[in-house]
């Protein structure tokens, strides 16, 4: 990285609208550091400003922001595409090779460095730094195919009225979103004729997520919300119970990558088939990484999420998946990462779990490089699962890249409508 390429990157940034937009009422600095140069970038009012080389600030503080690594560090970043680990600026601190001082606690400062970053990478490809949308593919007019509706479902002796949408016939496909967000992750799924044509999916919203309530006849607003493994493992097993599904497919992403493995576990006379997402035995994260990823808002867990989706999904489905997340309700993410991070553990279960009664599919996206080592270690530890790490995915593949996703699934998939 030199000047030029920094220059290059703030002459982008002038004109482009997601910069603008996360960096407005900034007026501070943006300092760059490899080894010892670096370059600060002066932004008055989200506006960046020449940049001018300086000595190697110490680490920044208020509104000024300092971002430093090593060359390689830096090369693995610029790269197109990036390796694992490095598609975001800020989270790209995971790997020990970047530093962001101070680490940004607000999600509009995340995203207008992150952003900055990715002006960075463009300027070093030569490729085109514009926002791209994704094109209309339905006219004006059209209906999806699925249908959504409610349903009241009695879990652990509590009323909850469950949204839950479905599309296509045939054998049950039961689908979890991800913590702190909701079904509409698996839009692109419902539309999937290749899959509607034999399966009948099943989209649902958790309660407390997306258009399902809290329970009725609780004081949920007084009480920390807070997911047990128990109330997340008879959701999916009520709600086929009541919509008559022989068996179903589960399928489920993060914390319904967790459950797939938990529903396989003690639920496998329930489900024919679970496909796990991103998911693992247990998620081994100390307390204080733990209490660093749940603090703080929606919007700031979703900037976060950033750093896990792969920088090869399109960018309109990247930006959809952060939307979804920055749209929970408070204190919801922390409390699904109760269940995600502490209440889910299978150590030493994995042997127990008889993939004769229910096969287990465990797909992990090789940009969730967190989560891979423990779907390996899963994929090891239970006798006759299917395992493979996806090329080019992320932890939301279902919404960054539903086509790549569907490369993957629907071998599954005809595996499992094979054996009926």
């Amino acid at each position: 990285m030199d000047h030029d390429l920094v220059a290059r990157a703030v002459v982008s940034s002038h004109a482009d609208g997601a910069f603008g937009l996360q960096a407005r009422g900034w007026t501070g600095s943006l300092c760059l550091v490899v080894d010892s140069d670096a370059w600060s970038v002066p932004i008055v009012d989200g506006v960046a400003g020449e940049p001018v080389a300086v000595a190697v600030p110490a680490p920044g503080s208020g509104d000024d922001a300092v971002v430093s690594a090593g060359p390689d560090g830096w090369a693995r970043y610029l790269a197109s595409p990036p390796p694992p680990g490095f598609p975001d600026l800020v989270g790209a601190t995971s790997t020990g090779e970047f530093q962001v001082s101070p680490h940004p606690t607000d999600a509009a400062r995340h995203l207008a460095i992150s952003r900055f970053g990715e002006l960075l990478r463009h300027a070093a490809n030569g490729t085109d730094p514009a926002p791209q949308a994704t094109p209309a593919t339905k006219a004006s007019g059209t209906f999806d195919a699925a249908v959504g509706r409610y349903v009241h479902l009695d879990l652990e002796g509590v009323s909850h009225r469950v949204y839950f949408e479905e599309a296509g016939e045939g054998i049950g496909l039961v689908c979890q979103h991800t913590a702190g967000a909701d079904g509409r992750q698996w839009r692109h799924l419902l539309e999937d004729e290749r899959v509607t044509s034999r399966f009948r999916v099943v989209v649902y919203d958790m309660p407390h997520h997306g258009k399902s309530l809290p329970p009725t006849g609780s004081t949920w607003w007084a009480e920390r919300y807070s997911l047990s493994t128990a109330r997340a493992m008879a959701l999916p097993v009520e709600l086929s119970r009541t919509l008559g599904l022989d068996r179903p497919v589960f399928i489920g992403s993060s914390i319904g990558g967790m459950l797939a493995l938990d529903l396989a576990r003690y639920h496998a006379d329930d489900f024919r088939a679970s496909i796990s997402l991103e998911g693992g035995l247990k998620v081994e994260i100390d307390d204080e990484a733990l209490a660093a990823s749940t603090s703080g808002s929606p919007e700031s867990h979703a900037a976060g999420m950033m750093m896990i989706m792969s920088p090869t999904a399109a960018e309109a489905a990247r930006h959809e998946t952060r939307l979804h997340y920055a749209q929970g309700a408070p204190g919801v993410f922390a409390g699904d990462i109760d269940y995600y991070a502490v209440n889910h553990d299978l150590r030493g279960e994995g042997g127990n779990i008889d993939t004769d009664r229910c096969p287990v599919y465990l797909l992990t996206g090789e940009y969730d490089h967190f989560t891979v080592p423990w779907t390996e270690t899963a994929g090891a530890a239970i006798p006759g699962a299917s395992m493979a790490i996806m090329k080019g995915l992320g932890h939301f593949p279902m919404s960054e890249d539903h086509e790549g996703l569907m490369a993957y699934v629907l071998p599954i998939l005809d595996e499992i409508a094979a054996a009926g």
